[in-house]
């Protein structure tokens, strides 16, 4: 099932993608996400929509070097434990908003990462065999980053911390197989990730179970899986596309903040 937050005449409202790529329609739903998903009757074109970020979170936790072909590109050695930080809720925008460059910053980077959805709680300590039950799905996210602020400040607070640094979307896909799918990340067409998770160092349940371990998990909270290689950087007039096998992709405008 793939599940849209969008904006159409009426409001804004929860939906089910329903179709393919030929025609795409999203049926409204009734309440959040996570309960039984009840159909109001209300139908739209996806074309007729704006997709917003497909969920709201109470906080975004980002997970560092979990692909070993980006810590080796970046000079780091692999972490024994994930390596945790957190991008504010206020970084979250969705399908086509613009991932604003702050002056403060000459080198800002795309980062392509799988999501994952928490979608039961409050929840904390959990095994790692029952990570999988709090999941409520996965979905795209462009983990954007400050490179030369992230080295000059060592920490990772303001490098990723900045509003438009967090694209979600396009929607949440629930009952999918992440163990081996596609990450790509394009820049104008150009191809500059391309990795499967089959290769993360700590797979999903490892760390939803390692985060549960710090933080108490609410529904909506989301956790990104790293990045493989080929970070670089993007420019104002660029348009950065996220694509995973599965889910879809996520394309965002690149623009300069005066």
């Amino acid at each position: 099932m793939r599940i849209a937050r969008f904006v159409h005449a009426g409001g804004m409202s929860f939906g089910v993608v329903e179709g393919d790529a030929d025609g795409l329609t999203v049926a409204e739903t009734t309440g959040l996400p996570f309960d039984e998903v009840r159909l109001t009757g209300q139908r739209w074109a996806l074309s007729d929509v704006r997709l917003l970020a497909p969920i709201f979170s109470s906080k975004v936790i980002g997970i560092g070097r979990n692909y070993a072909d980006h810590a080796a590109e970046l000079g780091n050695e692999l972490p024994k434990e994930p390596l945790m930080f957190l991008k504010p809720s206020t970084s979250v925008i969705g399908p086509r908003d613009s991932i604003k460059l702050p002056p403060q910053s000459k080198q800002v980077e795309h980062e392509a990462e799988l999501a994952v959805v928490i979608g039961v709680g409050p929840v904390s300590r959990l095994s790692r065999a029952d990570a999988s039950r709090v999941i409520f799905g996965y979905t795209c996210a462009n983990d954007v980053t400050a490179r030369d602020l992230q080295k000059a400040d060592v920490q990772f607070t303001r490098a990723k911390g900045f509003d438009s640094f967090c694209p979600l979307g396009p929607w949440i896909v629930t009952d999918l197989d992440v163990s081996d799918l596609e990450v790509r990340c394009e820049v104008n067409d150009e191809v500059r990730q391309l990795g499967r998770t089959k290769d993360l160092v700590f797979d999903v349940p490892t760390l939803v179970s390692y985060v549960s371990h710090v933080m108490t998990l609410l529904p909506g909270d989301v956790i990104l899986t790293g990045t493989p290689a080929g970070v670089s950087p993007i420019l104002a007039g660029d348009t950065v596309t996220v694509r995973i096998e599965g889910i879809g992709d996520l394309a965002n405008p690149v623009v300069a903040v005066e």
